[in-house]
């Protein structure tokens, strides 16, 4: 199992920026895919952005051309960089990792998830 740490977050007003970090420990195999997720109060969790280990990139229609998100493989740390939140960004947001073992078995494990507020 590998040991997920977001922080970062914070309240905010709209417009405004924050840096999420997620940094991983403990895996015992290679983490191929690691990502972001929110989930606002009464929502289902949703996708936010993802990274692959071979640099591939993908976004969530509402966040596409206001995140970026970025990986430090060497130091097992992922990154998200939200720029002009909105008030609807509100949310928890938690780092996801899947992890791929000799076998070829994946298995995903979460953080606790950091909390990031936007006023309008």
């Amino acid at each position: 199992q590998v040991q997920l740490v977001e922080s970062g977050g914070g309240l905010v007003q709209a417009g405004e920026s924050l840096r999420l970090s997620c940094s991983a420990s403990g895996s015992r195999f290679r983490i191929d895919i690691m990502g972001w997720y929110r989930q606002a109060p009464g929502k289902q969790r949703e996708l936010v952005a993802t990274s692959t280990s071979d640099g591939r990139t993908n976004y969530a229609d509402s966040v596409k051309g206001r995140s970026t998100i970025s990986r430090d493989i060497a130091k097992n740390t992922m990154y998200l960089q939200m720029d002009s939140l909105k008030p609807e960004d509100t949310a928890v947001y938690y780092c996801n990792a899947v992890s791929i073992t000799s076998s070829g078995l994946r298995i995903g494990d979460w953080g606790q998830g950091t909390q990031v507020t936007v006023s309008s």
